[in-house]
């Protein structure tokens, strides 16, 4: 059984826990998780944590193909207020901080966050001492390449080995940093193609020899929708059907968009394997 500290608070992931995303830039990937106020954000988070959601990721950075790449003060500007709010109006929620950038990491945590969720695994170098200072639990995401690069990095000899490779690597450099919580997260759809994540999905107890939880993203995901010919809009159904075959595999952490669906998910699991 795995167990987290976020901030002094001790977390059991022997159930497994849905996290609710909420965007605050207008260039996420999907429309409807996107929240241009703090009213809309506090809304939103509270009709999450009113379906269950035990951690709300707050993210003001699209990583959709073409997105635009805001600047550091734009970002702030964005998600400070909006984790502010949350921590002041639900103080029992943990709030996550989705961002590769460790000034706007440390400026999160002390706002209220206590996890770091760095899609970058560790780009930007100061990100892993900002985690260790504030004593976050940090989400180390595998990617080839960046944000920019990584639809032109798809290439892998064995990709479940490299993979695995990368989580050693890195995670050895989190603890020697100070980081004493990791969560992993296999980065779908993130440099690799619609048949790898498939593949990766599949091969997901692979990453359990790590011995460390594993989170798992792909809520309406174009790996999804391109292959059902669909839109995100419409992509719930596959992925509530793929999230169940990601908790069989040993996910500890669903981060999805559709937080009832996820909750009715998790307790049906729990029921199925008694």
């Amino acid at each position: 059984m795995y167990t987290i500290n976020c901030k002094g608070q001790l977390i059991s992931l022997e159930q497994p826990l849905v996290m609710g995303i909420i965007n605050t830039t207008s260039d996420s990937f999907y429309a409807q998780s996107r929240q241009a106020s703090v009213d809309s954000v506090l809304f939103t988070a509270e009709k999450m944590i009113f379906e269950g959601a035990f951690i709300l990721d707050i993210g003001g950075q699209s990583t959709r193909p073409g997105h635009i790449i805001h600047t550091e003060e734009t970002e702030l500007n964005t998600v400070i207020p909006a984790i502010e709010a949350i921590s002041k109006r639900f103080p029992e929620t943990v709030i996550s901080i989705d961002t590769y950038r460790s000034k706007v990491a440390k400026y999160s945590c002390n706002a209220g966050a206590s996890i770091i969720n760095d899609i970058s695994g560790g780009s930007d170098p100061e990100i892993y001492s900002v985690a260790a200072i504030c004593k976050a639990v940090y989400i180390l995401m595998h990617i080839k390449g960046t944000t920019a690069t990584m639809h032109h990095q798809k290439q892998y000899c064995n990709i479940l080995t490299e993979i695995s490779d990368y989580f050693i690597h890195k995670s050895n450099d989190c603890y020697k940093a100070g980081i004493k919580d990791i969560i992993l997260d296999i980065g779908i759809g993130f440099s690799k193609s619609i048949e790898e994540n498939y593949f990766l999905l599949k091969n997901l107890d692979v990453f359990a020899s790590l011995n460390l939880p594993l989170l798992i993203g792909l809520s309406r995901k174009s790996f999804i929708y391109k292959a059902l010919g669909i839109t995100p809009e419409e992509a719930l159904n596959g992925t509530t059907a793929l999230n169940f075959l990601s908790l069989t595999k040993g996910a500890s952490i669903l981060r999805v968009h559709d937080v009832k669906e996820a909750v009715e998910l998790v307790k049906l699991w729990q029921l199925y394997k008694g």
